[in-house]
């Protein structure tokens, strides 16, 4: 593959995945949520919701929310494979973007028609709980194969760890689309129109699919070293250090999607303005990304991402007592305030779910010569997708379904959220070395 040589060409190639993640927080955070009323203030049903009414049962949709999930963890190891194996004139990456990206916009399509518009039936349930397995496995398929190229599109860790961070402000862009413009939008659109004014972002990922350029490898004579699924996996779980990671990581995941998947539901019960808190949380982090990198210069990447971790927990636990407050402006002025202290946290741990699998992928490559930084990729998807699909599946869903008896229950997925980062940050604890010092520099 060739090598991106310049700053601008790198910026370009970390931006191209805004729109598509935009498309999965669209689905992750007010798609699936408009399925059910629950846990909705009355003056945000008309709009947060598909007709006002829940569309889906429940229990079985819980099941299915969790189940799409780690179907979409499964699958994504043959997808991994396919697309480490992927053969065309073309190359490997780029043919497999395309395909996982024309899937996943007809799925998303799909989740905004209503089979019976009438109410909550099984029908309804069933079918969106198929497009959302379907949904999920083609996201999952674009996105793995796209940052399996930062393994293979620059040379270096200082560049991987470069695409990285510009993909980590790349993503708060698209977070400030997602959780203040789309929400300002809905305040008098319905979530369906909004949805589909969104979709045309996701033609952003033209811009990597035009940066790649790769020689076909349909002869014998291909420069990659290719693997079969079983060898594959084999060296993948043989990395340990890896394995170690993916624990810790799994463990993130589900403090931090718990939260944003139930974040338009939680603003709109704890009576906080989300659109003045999200830009709170989101503008100063292109300045906290720089912090971070400048400790993880000084202390390596293990203290770094402690450090993170603790940050947002402390800002989960601000977020849970303002929440408690009276209205009124001290009750917004803490608000931003806890915003802020979680924005010293949020680039950061966005950052991580790129630099270290390609970092480690490339490592790999350089011992064994095996070129499979896809299927990094989708292993850490696999543990990530079972901890996205218990938080948003299983914890936000019971929460949620609570709310006739306890209508204050969707107030505690902030100490929830906290919970699982501080379990991650004391696995973190216990990872080696070799993790740990990554992104030190001696002095």
């Amino acid at each position: 593959m060739k090598k991106l040589t310049n700053a601008p060409q790198k910026i370009f190639y970390a931006s191209g995945a805004m729109g598509v993640n935009l498309l999965n927080t669209m689905m992750g955070s007010y798609i699936c949520s408009a399925l059910l009323v629950g846990g909705f203030g009355e003056e945000a049903i008309p709009f947060q919701t598909y007709v006002g009414k829940d569309l889906i049962i429940p229990a079985v949709w819980a099941v299915f929310a969790f189940l799409a999930k780690v179907v979409d963890g499964i699958i994504d190891i043959p997808m991994a494979s396919f697309a480490d194996n992927f053969k065309s004139r073309f190359g490997r990456r780029r043919p497999v973007i395309l395909i996982g990206f024309i899937i996943m916009v007809l799925a998303y399509l799909g989740m905004l028609f209503i089979p019976n518009p009438n109410g909550a039936t099984m029908l309804n349930t069933v079918y969106f709980g198929i497009v959302l397995c379907i949904f999920y496995s083609f996201y999952t398929l674009t996105m793995v194969t796209y940052y399996s190229t930062y393994t293979e599109i620059v040379d270096t860790d200082i560049d991987r760890a470069f695409l990285s961070n510009v993909k980590a402000v790349c993503d708060i862009f698209y977070f400030i689309i997602g959780y203040v413009i789309v929400r300002m939008f809905l305040n008098s659109m319905n979530i369906r129109l909004v949805a589909l004014i969104v979709l045309p972002l996701s033609l952003l990922m033209m811009i990597p699919v035009a940066l790649i350029k790769e020689e076909s490898n349909l002869g014998d004579d291909s420069k990659v070293k290719s693997v079969s699924l079983i060898q594959s996996l084999k060296c993948t779980f043989q990395n340990k250090p890896f394995l170690r990671w993916i624990v810790a990581y799994a463990f993130m995941n589900f403090g931090v999607q718990l939260f944003l998947g139930g974040i338009n539901e939680y603003f709109s019960k704890v009576g906080m303005n989300m659109m003045i808190v999200m830009m709170s949380c989101f503008a100063p982090v292109p300045f906290t990304l720089i912090l971070y990198n400048v400790i993880m210069k000084k202390k390596g990447f293990g203290f770094s991402f402690i450090y993170a971790l603790a940050v947002y927990t402390v800002g989960m636990i601000c977020m849970f007592v303002v929440g408690t407050m009276p209205a009124g402006t001290g009750k917004l002025v803490a608000s931003i305030v806890a915003g802020v202290i979680s924005s010293f946290a949020i680039g950061a741990l966005f950052a991580v779910a790129y630099q270290l699998p390609s970092q480690l992928a490339a490592e790999e490559e350089t011992r064994t010569g095996v070129a499979n930084s896809a299927m990094y990729f989708a292993v850490q998807g696999l543990f990530s997708g079972v901890a996205t699909g218990i938080a948003t599946g299983i914890v936000l869903t019971a929460l949620k379904g609570s709310e006739s008896a306890n209508s204050d229950a969707i107030r505690y997925i902030t100490l929830i959220s906290a919970a699982g980062t501080v379990v991650a940050g004391i696995l973190t604890l216990m990872l080696p070395d070799v993790i740990k010092k990554i992104g030190k520099q001696d002095k």
